[in-house]
């Protein structure tokens, strides 16, 4: 088994943190969500590196170890050129095009680096991809009981209490059953949360972002094959938004899971490196540009 390697790289500008494996086959780019990290892939990254596959998980910019975002621009449009040169360097590497997995807020940039037919990508899996119907993954961040009183408290909070605020805000809002998700998972997740200051300037990046939300897609553009996930018990961005994908891009395989909520690569990593690899193994046909 590859084993994995944790890194520092510069992609469009911004440094990053990687989390690599070494490989066989088309390599997979893992583009994680809203105030996440490359750690969320981890459990994915391990039942890739027993298939001996190539893939790379990376810290979007402004959030967990990657750069800051710059202020005067766009943030969508900052992610896609990070997202860009990304899959750019891992089709260099490996002398082929790219698979693009990405979740939620990782999941709306995959699909939008998949409207650029310049790009070596060979397939695009969005789960839960943001940016379909009305965006209540953010109202419903901040009406979280746990964020609310985190942020209002007047006195410093110690970083293993903001930990412990994060961590439950995480297991509710993000999983069909909060308290099945392992502790190490939330763990892996809350060490980028240390401070109400790192916690303000994530949501901070979610405000300016949501009105670039609306009308962000050019999904006639996608002419690469498309596997769409979804848990069916997502309480942060709703499965109804897949009647737009399928509605643009009829030939997308579509994966709905059952009692899985926001994040797959947490709760079912099983199944969906086994959707991954059926899928990669017969593709769904190109959608005629």
């Amino acid at each position: 088994m590859q084993p994995l390697v944790e890194h520092r790289l510069e992609l469009g500008g911004f440094g990053t943190r990687a989390l690599e494996l070494e490989g066989d086959g088309p390599p997979v780019l893992l583009l994680h969500g809203f105030a996440d990290s490359a750690d969320t892939w981890r459990q994915v990254l391990d039942r890739l590196a027993r298939r001996n596959r190539r893939a790379l998980a990376v810290d979007l910019p402004g959030f967990a170890k990657a750069d800051r975002l710059d202020r005067d621009a766009p943030v969508l449009d900052q992610l896609r050129t990070f997202a860009h040169a990304a899959v750019e360097h891992l089709a260099a590497e490996q002398g082929g095009p790219v698979v693009v997995m990405g979740n939620s807020l990782g999941g709306c940039t995959a699909l939008r680096v998949a409207e650029d037919p310049a790009l070596p990508v060979l397939a695009v899996v969005p789960v839960a991809p943001a940016g379909f119907d009305m965006p209540r993954w953010f109202s419903i961040i901040e009406r979280d009981p746990f964020v609310r009183t985190l942020l209002a408290s007047p006195l410093p909070l110690p970083g293993p209490l903001m930990r412990v605020f994060v961590g439950e805000a995480y297991r509710q809002l993000a999983f069909a059953r909060p308290r099945a998700v392992a502790a190490e998972l939330v763990n892996a997740f809350t060490e980028h949360h240390l401070d109400r200051r790192a916690v303000r300037r994530y949501l901070d990046n979610g405000r300016r972002m949501l009105p670039e939300l609306s009308g962000c897609f050019a999904l006639e553009r996608v002419t690469c094959p498309v596997m769409l996930v979804w848990g069916d018990r997502d309480r942060m961005v709703t499965h109804r938004g897949s009647r737009w994908v399928l509605e643009a891009l009829p030939a997308t395989r579509f994966e709905l899971y059952e009692g899985v909520g926001h994040c797959p690569q947490v709760e079912v990593p099983d199944r969906l490196v086994e959707d991954l690899e059926s899928f990669l193994l017969a593709p769904a046909p190109a959608v005629a540009g």
